[in-house]
């Protein structure tokens, strides 16, 4: 592509150098520049691009587009823009042809709900006869063919890349989840959205490499709604509201409490689902899900208040969510022979915590025993709050690590312990996680149901100096295949 082409629509500082040349590829990354390729330099968290621009030269770079001053060497253009991230996602986009212009874009963000609402449309959707990409937490999806994801939201090359990829197999929707760091650092600003959804707001990213507080959060989430054509926006959540009253996009609301444009009435829970009746501006019908609580309820909502937007009709959305199964997110496990369950969940901040066992809470016959730990490296206080809510709610809890990172577990699990202490619940410290899952799954009775909260879909542990192999479902039946022998 021409180099005056590819960057038509970014915003440039200055030029040096000639723009009357063939680009061969782009790339962020130094070590994948080739003769002919643009080198975007990004300035990171853990790197800055800029020092590796010589490198990129010399592995034939012939253009820089950088957003500080840089030597080099070589015959090369230097395109200075005002930020390399939002030039990098323009970039890329018109690299690819920009092609979520092609597919109906939806996309989720909140802190609570974005997996479980995608995978709701998605599954609408498919029964509707959509061809439907999905990129998120769990896996990016083209069709059948599974992609596993590093991060929630993709680096914008790499997302732009992915869209192409969708479009050529032949989707005709992409719903992906928009995490607040894809909205910080730019990595979905030439995506074109036609529907946006927020699903709530609570603490929860803040710090370190993260959001340095609550407001700088919400501002990331609220970009979303500058960005889409129609914002669907739960107003139970009074920062729901917030953005509501702010977006510039055509708003429809969804809410439990409130009045609101579509609303769940007459709310039945169950041990392995929930149903509800549903007034929307589109229709009014009787819906049942496949996943049990009220969470299920509100992204349920979300996901309806979608498929009304794009005129699905009624009897897809019962399907699809009448059969729907999402990795990691209330997740039953397999325990043949045994007479206890165990659930598996992402729950991983106080309100998440919270929703799954009190949910749990409102159907198990027998005792409630809760399995977590909290991350390394991530914000203090909420582990005592997830503490005390375990206490307060289970009947017994094992308190165990979770992702430790570079900080000393025994650091994390006496935080937790600080809020336990403030309940009569009873509980037990295990650091290792497999030997709590074992202790949990000894001492578990007929009709028990063991919450193992916090990993979730993942399949490994993070510690200081490595990251293992860890997939909860695979403990458990090494467990069981362990006690049987």
């Amino acid at each position: 592509m021409l180099l005056s082409d590819l960057i038509r629509t970014t915003n440039i500082v200055e030029t040096r150098g000639s723009l009357d040349q063939e680009v061969r590829g782009v790339t962020y990354d130094s070590r994948k520049a080739l003769p002919g390729y643009m080198f975007i330099c990004i300035d990171g968290f853990a790197t800055d691009g800029h020092q590796y621009a010589q490198q990129a030269v010399d592995n034939g770079a012939t253009v820089l587009v950088v957003q500080k001053d840089v030597n080099v060497i070589g015959d090369v253009t230097i395109i200075k823009v005002p930020n390399s991230r939002e030039a990098l996602a323009r970039i890329s986009a018109r690299w690819f042809g920009n092609p979520s212009k092609s597919m109906k874009l939806i996309g989720i963000t909140g802190t609570k709900g974005k997996t479980t609402t995608t995978y709701m449309i998605r599954s609408i959707l498919e029964k509707n006869g959509n061809t439907v990409g999905l990129i998120g937490t769990v896996a990016n999806c083209i069709g059948n063919e599974k992609i596993p994801a590093r991060r929630t939201t993709p680096e914008s090359y790499d997302l732009q890349e992915m869209f192409e990829k969708m479009r050529d197999k032949g989707a005709d929707t992409v719903v992906m989840e928009v995490s607040s760091q894809g909205l910080k650092l730019q990595r979905v600003e030439a995506c074109d959205f036609d529907i946006g959804v927020f699903t709530n707001f609570s603490k929860d990213h803040i710090g370190g490499f993260e959001h340095p507080d609550m407001e700088d959060y919400f501002n990331s989430k609220k970009k979303l709604f500058k960005m889409c054509k129609t914002g669907i926006i739960n107003i139970d959540s009074p920062y729901g509201a917030k953005i509501a009253e702010e977006s510039s996009c055509k708003v429809y609301t969804y809410a439990i409490d409130k009045d609101a444009d579509c609303m769940a009435r007459n709310i039945v829970t169950h041990s392995d689902s929930v149903e509800f009746d549903c007034i929307t501006p589109w229709f009014s019908e009787r819906f049942k899900v496949s996943v049990p609580g009220m969470f299920s309820v509100y992204n349920a909502l979300a996901a309806i208040s979608v498929c009304g937007v794009l005129g699905i009709d009624p009897i897809y959305i019962k399907e699809g969510l009448a059969n729907l199964h999402v990795p990691g997110r209330a997740e039953v496990v397999p325990t043949p022979g045994k007479d206890y369950v165990v659930m598996i969940d992402y729950a991983h901040t106080p309100d998440s915590l919270e929703n799954i066992l009190s949910t749990v809470k409102g159907f198990v016959k027998g005792r409630l025993i809760s399995v977590f730990g909290c991350g390394g490296d991530r914000d203090r206080s909420k582990r005592p709050l997830m503490g005390e809510i375990s206490g307060r709610i289970a009947d017994f809890t094992i308190i165990t690590s979770d992702n430790p990172r570079t900080e000393e577990p025994s650091r994390i699990l006496a935080d937790i312990e600080e809020g336990i202490k403030k309940t009569d619940g009873r509980y037990i410290v295990i650091e290792d996680r497999t030997e709590a899952i074992r202790y949990a799954m000894k001492m578990a009775q007929k009709d028990d149901i063991i919450v193992l909260s916090g990993k979730g879909h993942e399949t490994y542990q993070i510690f200081r100096d490595k990251t293992i192999h860890y997939d909860e479902r695979e403990i458990v039946e090494n467990i069981l295949r362990e006690a049987g022998e």
